[in-house]
C-alpha cells in the first residue's frame, strides 16, 4: 500500500524533494507539532490568487477590472477550495489530533480549504511557480469555462436591489455564535426595511451573511 506521502504526491503530480514541506502542509495545529500548515497556507493563498488572476487576465482580455475581480473572488473562495479538496480526497491525508479527527476535522470545509492552500504553498517552495500553474489550471479548467459571465456576490445583489427600491442599506446582525472553537457556527439575521428578516447559518460571519443574502434574493425573485 502506498504511503500517505506517495498518494498525495500523485494527486499533485509532483515528487517532493523536501518531504518536510509536504508534511507541514498536511499538519493541523491541533496536533501541537512545532510546525503546521498555517504559514504555508498564507503563502499558498497568494500564489493561488496570482495564478488565477493571471489566467483570468488572459482568458477575458476585454473585461474591466471590476468584472475580473468578481470572477477572481468566486474562483478562490473557501467554499470552492473545499469542494476541490474533496474531489482529490484531501481529507484523508490531513494529519489531525485524535480529538479533531473524531470531531470531523477531515470534512471541515475551513480546514480543507486551508490545507489546500498550504499544499499550493509547499508546491511553490519545492517546485516553483510553473508547477503550481500546471496543477491549478488543471483543476480550475472546467470552472473557467463554466463561468460565462462575472458572478455577482449575493450581498451585492441585495444591496443594489435595495438601492434600486429606494430602501436603506441591508443590515446584518450576528444573533449567536456557537459550536466548538475549531468549528464555530454563526447565526446571522438580514434585515431589509419593509420585509421580514431572514436568518441563516454559516461557518464564518461572512458565510452566514452570504447565505442570508442568498435566501433573501430567492424570496424577492419568487415575488416577481
Amino acid at each position: 500500500m502506498k504511503s500517505r506521502t506517495e498518494q498525495i504526491e500523485k494527486q499533485l503530480g509532483h515528487r517532493f524533494k523536501n518531504k518536510g514541506l509536504l508534511t507541514d502542509a498536511l499538519t493541523h495545529s491541533s496536533t501541537n507539532e512545532e510546525t503546521n500548515y498555517e504559514r504555508l497556507e498564507f503563502l499558498g493563498d497568494r500564489v493561488l490568487g496570482l495564478i488565477v488572476a493571471n489566467a483570468l487576465y488572459e482568458k477575458f482580455p476585454d473585461e474591466a477590472e471590476g468584472d475580473l475581480a468578481k470572477r477572481l473572488a468566486a474562483l478562490v473562495q473557501g467554499e470552492l477550495l473545499a469542494e476541490i479538496a474533496k474531489e482529490i480526497d484531501l481529507g484523508k491525508f490531513i494529519i489531525l489530533s485524535d480529538a479533531e479527527a473524531q470531531a470531523g476535522g477531515a470534512e471541515n470545509e475551513n480546514i480543507l480549504s486551508d490545507v489546500f492552500e498550504a499544499l499550493i504553498g509547499a508546491l511553490y517552495l519545492d517546485a516553483g511557480m510553473a508547477k503550481c500553474k500546471t496543477f491549478i489550471e488543471k483543476l480550475w479548467k472546467e470552472r473557467f469555462c463554466q463561468m460565462k459571465t462575472p458572478p455577482q456576490h449575493p450581498k451585492t445583489i441585495v444591496q443594489e436591489w435595495a438601492q434600486g427600491q429606494g430602501l436603506p442599506l441591508p443590515a446584518y446582525k450576528i444573533l449567536k455564535q456557537h459550536g466548538p472553537d475549531h468549528a464555530p457556527l454563526f447565526d446571522v439575521q438580514l434585515t431589509v426595511k419593509g420585509y421580514e428578516p431572514v436568518m441563516a447559518q454559516g461557518s464564518s460571519r461572512q458565510e452566514a451573511e452570504k447565505e442570508a443574502a442568498k435566501l433573501f434574493s430567492e424570496q424577492i425573485k419568487d415575488k416577481k
